[in-house]
This record gives C-alpha cells, sequence and structure tokens, in this order.
C-alpha cells in the first residue's frame, strides 16, 4: 500500500516502484489523505478541482497496475507553513485531523488488504508541506495498529539533488514559488537511504503517470514543476528518474536493500 497526501505525489516519488511491483504480481493499493483541492492550477481551487485531480488520480493509477484507489477524503490543508491561517483552512482539512482517527481509518484498509508493506514520507514530509508530514504521522500510527511490518518512508536523495538543482539554476530560471536552498534540509542524506530501486524498466510508466495529472503541469506564472518535468528528453528521464529512495527505520544504519520487499537483515 502506497499512502500519499494528493493526487500526483505518487507519480513524483514512487510510481516506478508501484509498477514494477504491479509487474511482479503484487496487490498495489493507493491511498490519497486528499483531493488536492486546494493546489495550484490553472483551474480555481475548490471541489471543481478536486474531482478532476481525484480522475487524474485514477488514470495514474491505471497506469501504473493499481488494483484500489481509495481517498480518505480529508481536505487539503495548502501549501502554507503548517497549513497556514486556521480560518483559511477547509474544517476538515488533514493536518487538524486528530492522528488517531485518520490512523485507524487508514489501518482498517491496511488489515482488509493484509497489506505486507505501507508506503509513506519521511518525517520533514519531503519539502515540507504540511499534509505530507501529516502522511509520516498517521502513516506510522496506522502500521502500529495494523501490525504492517515494512514500513517505508519513500524520499529523496538530496545530497546529489541539492548539487543538481544549483548546476540547474545556472542556466535555467526556477518558477518564482521554487526555493533550492529549501531542498539542503529536505528529504533525506544519502547515508539514511536504505533502499535504492532501479526502476528504469518502468521509465514509461512513470512518466505516463506524472502526464495523467495535467492539472498540475500548469497554472501559476511560469511553467510548474512537473511539466518541467515532462519536458525532459526520454532518454534523460529514464537516466534521472530511473531510481526512487526509501528509508526503512528497522534495519541498522548503513544496510542497502534493493527490493521493496526484502525482509532486511534479521
Amino acid at each position: 500500500m502506497f499512502f500519499h497526501a494528493h493526487p500526483d505525489d505518487e507519480a513524483l516519488l514512487t510510481a516506478g516502484t508501484m509498477a514494477m511491483l504491479a509487474a511482479e504480481g503484487h496487490r498495489v493499493v493507493l491511498v490519497v489523505a486528499t483531493a488536492g483541492e486546494r493546489g495550484l492550477a490553472a483551474m480555481e481551487p475548490g471541489d471543481e478541482l478536486g474531482r478532476t485531480r481525484l480522475e487524474e488520480l485514477y488514470e495514474s493509477a491505471a497506469l501504473l497496475g493499481c488494483a484500489r484507489v481509495e481517498c480518505l477524503g480529508y481536505g487539503d490543508s495548502g501549501l502554507s507553513p503548517a497549513g497556514g491561517v486556521a480560518d483559511e483552512r477547509p474544517d476538515n482539512a488533514f493536518i487538524d485531523a486528530d492522528t488517531e482517527e485518520a490512523a485507524g481509518r487508514l489501518a482498517a484498509i491496511l488489515r482488509e488488504e493484509q497489506a505486507d508493506l505501507l508506503s509513506i514520507y519521511d518525517p520533514a514530509g519531503g519539502y515540507g508541506h504540511p499534509d505530507h508530514v501529516q502522511v509520516h504521522r498517521v502513516g506510522r500510527r496506522a502500521a502500529e495498529i495494523a501490525g504492517t511490518e515494512i514500513v517505508l518512508e519513500a524520499t529523496v536523495n538530496r545530497d546529489p539533488l541539492v548539487k543538481l538543482l544549483r548546476m540547474a539554476g545556472k542556466v535555467y530560471r526556477f518558477p518564482p514559488e521554487f526555493d533550492v536552498r529549501t531542498f539542503e534540509s529536505a528529504y533525506s542524506p544519502g547515508e539514511t537511504i536504505t533502499h535504492r530501486v532501479n526502476v528504469r524498466r518502468f521509465a514509461k510508466q512513470k512518466r505516463a503517470s506524472m502526464s495523467a495529472h495535467a492539472s498540475q503541469a500548469s497554472g501559476g506564472e511560469s511553467d510548474r514543476t512537473l511539466a518541467v518535468m515532462l519536458k525532459v528528453p526520454y532518454p534523460l528521464y529514464r537516466l534521472v528518474f530511473g531510481t526512487e529512495w526509501f528509508v526503512r527505520r528497522d534495519v541498522p544504519p548503513g544496510t542497502r536493500l534493493r527490493h521493496p520487499l526484502d525482509p532486511g537483515p534479521k
């Protein structure tokens, strides 16, 4: 089971691994906390955007071979720190959800599916979106309740990422909302990563998954991150996006596992 905050998050962080597991015959389940109705897009934020993004999510999931898709139905908390001012958030914002209640709902799906593995985010929520941080908290607790043994934190090796972004910033003007400095403390340092999953064989599925989220490739005054990624020529795309990273906290530091279902050292 892969637990994400919003539609399109699965495409960016775990699509290749999901496609790989589905191709191997595993039942892959995708759960999102929100419909992403407050995301930046050409459409106005609200219910219509949420419905559009869920439709895109189902298309993406089908391309990746997912057997089931669920949305927990919480409100998108928005991008600002801690979800922004409380009165600007929806009444059911995910960031305001009771952790135990939300975890219980997720745990019920884990038990129903008899899931062997739950994928969430690292403690920082990747780049710090409040809903991503909440996914970490809720996911961790849900795994405890359901007794799901393998919990992987989907992340990015920030060491080469920061170097790459600094180099790219010399020749490319990033969108105004994109601050390279935020990545210096985002995601996970290389020494903490336990899984480096080679997903190059599934790069076409990953790219198609990204393309399915058309609403997130537009909006704002400049190119969105997703749109920039989709402009990368396929041979380079396969190289750059051909690895997905995870951290498993219950194995010794320095352990290197090559498959998400590797049981690890005993």
